[in-house]
């Protein structure tokens, strides 16, 4: 386990760093004060003796210590525990890397423990270290720490969506290109986006959560608006999801199409050369089959006459296929 934060405030003001977690539980039982702690990836035991020591609930910890949580807001009793998913969009491979935070927060007491983060080990405490400058939220209390979690993860939702969006137009142009491919790229593309909505839809809920439990948890007014505005961030991000699913839905419909209208017109071409070599094989066939009163093996002019036939047959018929646009 790496602790990657460990600050205490003592009576809402300018944080101060602890040498240890154990003078940080010490100061918070003591001294009345509010920690903000930050744990990387610690295993069960680890996280079991903070658990311990914060009065966490074992079914939240249980949830923390497994990972691989949906986005989540649960209560239990004074301890809010949220579970939220932080997002990098790798261009190359057009993948959308997904990251997992279990915050809890208390009375005196934010705990983030990062399972997994795609921006790096440090982009959780660089989140929390935004409220330095702001000291109305400071005196908020570990619940400003939680908006300011979920700020930062939902402005890093904006360049994932500048990233597919550039993808998504790519494909367009790509459709009707006749580039090779384009069915698998939107195939996958298509299950990126599906996975954010996964990842950002359920913030909505947990916002609206919050707000509906702002009077009972004593939730200040500028906390309130500050949670406003990550929601309606929230939603303009999952309303261009909807429209990014919509896009590809309809981009494979389109390939569907075109990929359809290809094979007849290949088929059209295959049945038109068939048709033409067809006349001049049917008029070979029938001088080939050499029965012994057959007047037109005779003629001067048999010979010629049959190629003639052969090569007007099949120009006619190749000018009646081009005129209906088959080749």
């Amino acid at each position: 386990m790496t602790v990657e934060l460990n600050t205490v405030y003592v009576d809402q003001i300018a944080p101060m760093a602890c040498p240890s977690l154990d003078e940080t539980f010490r100061m918070v039982g003591e001294q009345g004060a509010s920690a903000c702690i930050v744990l990387h990836e610690p295993d069960a035991e680890e996280l079991g003796d903070v658990a311990v020591a914060l009065g966490l609930h074992e079914l939240a910890v249980e949830d923390a210590a497994e990972g691989h949580q949906r986005p989540k807001l649960e209560r239990y009793g004074s301890t809010l525990f949220t579970v939220l998913k932080p997002a990098v969009y790798h261009d190359g491979a057009e993948e959308v890397e997904f990251g997992e935070v279990h915050a809890f927060v208390g009375r005196d007491f934010f705990l983030a423990v990062v399972a997994a983060d795609p921006r790096g080990r440090q982009a959780v405490p660089r989140a929390l270290h935004r409220m330095s400058g702001k000291p109305g939220l400071v005196t908020a209390g570990p619940q400003a720490q939680l908006w300011a979690l979920m700020d930062s993860i939902v402005d890093g939702y904006a360049p994932v969506i500048d990233g597919l969006e550039e993808d998504i137009n790519q494909i367009e142009d790509q459709l009707f290109a006749g580039v090779t491919g384009v069915s698998r790229r939107i195939y996958e593309l298509f299950g990126e986006v599906v996975d954010f909505q996964r990842a950002a839809r359920p913030l909505i809920g947990m916002i609206e959560n919050l707000h509906r439990g702002a009077e009972k948890y004593h939730l200040p007014v500028e906390l309130q608006r500050r949670f406003r505005d990550v929601l309606d961030h929230v939603i303009r991000t999952v309303e261009r999801l909807d429209t990014f699913r919509q896009l590809l839905q309809n981009a494979l419909t389109v390939d569907s199409t075109l990929a359809a209208q290809k094979q007849n017109d290949d088929t059209k071409r295959i049945s038109g050369w068939a048709a033409i070599l067809f006349a001049p094989t049917l008029i070979a066939a029938i001088y080939g089959m050499n029965f012994t009163h057959m007047p037109e093996l005779q003629w001067t002019w048999g010979y010629p006459l049959s190629i003639l036939a052969m090569v007007l047959f099949a120009v006619v018929l190749f000018v009646v296929f081009k005129v209906k646009r088959w080749f």
